[in-house]
């Protein structure tokens, strides 16, 4: 198959996810086509099935914000004709479903008929999308959508419950490519550099907005630290970085945290992790939690969302309600203070992220290409 792929080339869940994605079906032998307005953070062009065509939205002074989805409805209109694309896939319902919608009907009217799947990734629906002035324009770009599906159940019912849907919905839950983990040996970040021998490395990665519950975060290392030797990995930037900087100062923990800003060495940081901490308000899935679990590191999370689709209760780590910062750090120490227990959670974390190999989860998208493309 020919498939454009539309997504943002950004540090953010969906953008990794769409170019996880791609890749694997590149390697499988689909002709895949990023279309974007930045080449994504994780593509490398080695492959022949892969390509990349950047979206230009020239600037006029008539505008006070560039027309984005008109450069991209265009720039979709124009790649299908000239590469024959057979299929568009767009990762957020806004303005990727919407500008996609505009590319089909452009389409038509030239008699080609282009089916369209949409992958709902959670802020698009339960933070953007449900606003006033743009709730119109989600639910028409979903239902207009050929196929649509959710990265998660709990996300399938947010959208259910905040929408007026009449499409179906099919869950198929974010992944990981096992492989590639496995596959890095050779780390070239030393553990040493990070935290001292008898230490346990506590990581966060996140974008540092509120949802995260960023102050949570500190507050739970800061409890674990007091019975424990322990370094706390931040890994990642946004809004909410300076004041758990802040934080840090004040509860006199700063030379027990490290702050890295966004980093293309999350392998690394995670491969010598032992355990991961994300308390966040929600999560339509936590791809973050997954990432941390293929590298063998247990997580302590909020109850909240997609989260305990992908965190096993006492099993890859365990689930506390929001804000219960008390639990986490029970819980996290749990985990920690026993090597044997340590090892059996790490074990388990593994396990668990094994059933969400990419592998098993790209069949279910390629049966839902052909399904779009048999309507």
């Amino acid at each position: 198959m020919k498939i454009a792929i539309v997504c943002y080339p950004t540090f953010g869940g969906s953008g990794v996810v769409a170019t996880e994605l791609g890749l694997e079906l590149a390697h499988r032998g689909h002709e895949i086509h990023f279309i974007t307005y930045r080449q994504p953070v994780r593509l490398a062009l080695l492959d022949p099935n892969v390509h990349y065509h950047e979206v230009n939205v020239p600037e006029y002074p008539l505008f006070h914000y560039q027309p984005y989805e008109l450069a991209l409805s265009s720039k979709l209109v124009d790649m299908v004709k000239l590469y024959k694309i057979e299929l568009l896939h767009v990762h957020y319902a806004i303005p990727h479903a919407y500008a996609g919608y505009m590319a089909k009907q452009m389409l038509k009217d030239e008699g080609i008929n282009i089916p369209m799947v949409t992958t709902l990734h959670g802020t698009d629906i339960t933070l953007v999308g449900n606003h006033p002035f743009y709730k119109t324009a989600v639910s028409f770009s979903i239902n207009k959508s050929d196929i649509v599906t959710s990265v998660s159940q709990s996300l399938k019912e947010d959208t259910y419950k905040l929408f007026d849907i009449k499409q179906d919905i099919h869950v198929i839950p974010n992944f990981i490519e096992l492989d590639k983990n496995r596959n890095e040996s050779l780390i070239s970040c030393q553990r040493s550099v990070m935290a001292k021998k008898e230490e346990r490395i506590i990581t966060h990665i996140s974008n540092f907005r509120k949802v995260k519950r960023i102050p949570d975060v500190i507050k739970i290392f800061y409890k674990i630290q007091e019975q424990l030797p322990v370094k706390l990995m931040m890994v990642g930037d946004g809004p909410e970085k300076e004041k758990a900087e802040q934080l840090c100062y004040e509860l006199g923990i700063q030379d027990k945290v490290i702050f890295f800003g966004n980093s293309n060495e999350i392998d690394q940081i995670l491969s010598y992790s032992d355990l991961f901490l994300l308390p966040s308000e929600t999560e339509s899935f936590g791809l973050a939690a997954l990432e941390a679990m293929a590298w063998g590191v247990p997580v302590i999370s909020s109850n909240s969302g997609g989260l305990p689709e992908v965190n096993f209760e006492g099993n890859s780590g365990y689930l506390s309600d929001v804000g219960d910062v008390e639990a986490m750090a029970v819980n996290a120490l749990k985990i920690l203070a026993d090597d044997e227990v340590l090892k059996g959670f790490k074990e388990r974390a593994l396990k668990v992220a094994e059933q969400f190999d990419i592998k098993n989860i790209l069949p279910l998208y390629e049966a839902l290409y052909h399904q779009a493309l048999n309507k």
